[in-house]
């Protein structure tokens, strides 16, 4: 199976050089493809000195969603890895425990949990709303157009949604050591957290609160089997 890697940014200078340094010449890694969503930032001149990297720069800020879209349509991957570009303390062997259980049938669908994931992500054992994660190609590649009419940042939920649907064997990957930066860090507490609530609604406007719950039940469901199996 070819691997296609795609990571969505917006000013992401400051981190997004640790990620395409773990991904890019990456052996199970086929491709990377990062789609810059109209950064204001250095961001694509970062990506530039990975030349092995294919940037797809976009005119206007559309929201990870709908860039993700983008990134799909010039993949050439039967397999897709998606990754955050805020990462830190992100390497090979972190790519590698994320790949390995769909590239080896292990699973249909791997999943990431971070080190500074919430505390009530850590406890149940699966964080819904990561954002790196291995999924085969077919599940998103017919609904393109469904994925551009939602909200900027309801991507996730919806994934799930369709692992739920589709009943796909999911695995839980813990990264130990990996972190990704919060809004609060990056824009300052107020601006940060008004980004942070943004994001939220948008999850809501996928998802009620009641839908929240028995999603995260049924992939739990999906993913128990597997559970605590496949560290890092």
């Amino acid at each position: 199976m070819k691997l296609s890697c795609i990571i969505c940014a917006y000013n992401e200078a400051p981190r997004i050089g640790a990620v395409l340094t773990a991904a890019t010449g990456h052996s199970l890694v086929d491709e990377v493809i990062v789609v810059d969503d109209a950064s204001t930032d250095d961001t694509a001149a970062v990506v530039k000195r990975f030349p092995a990297v294919t940037l797809v720069s976009l005119p206007a800020n559309i929201g990870k969603s709908h860039a993700m879209v983008h990134g799909l349509r010039v993949s050439r991957g039967d397999t897709i890895m998606l990754l955050d570009a805020d990462l830190a303390n992100i390497t090979e062997q972190d790519i590698s425990a994320l790949a390995e259980p769909v590239l080896e049938d292990r699973a249909d669908v791997s999943i990431s949990l971070r080190k500074n994931a919430y505390a009530i992500h850590h406890f149940l054992g699966l964080d819904f709303t990561s954002g790196e994660r291995v999924i085969p190609r077919w599940l998103l590649g017919n609904v393109l157009h469904e994925i551009e009419h939602l909200p900027r940042f309801g991507i996730e939920s919806y994934m799930n949604s369709l692992i739920i649907k589709k009943q796909l064997r999911v695995a839980v990957v813990r990264w130990r050591e990996v972190t990704h930066m919060r809004k609060a860090e990056k824009h300052g507490f107020i601006s940060g957290t008004l980004s942070d609530l943004s994001m939220s609604l948008d999850v809501l406007r996928v998802l009620s609160p009641v839908g929240i719950i028995r999603q995260n039940y049924r992939l739990l469901q999906l993913a128990r089997p597997r559970l605590g199996a496949l560290t890092k």
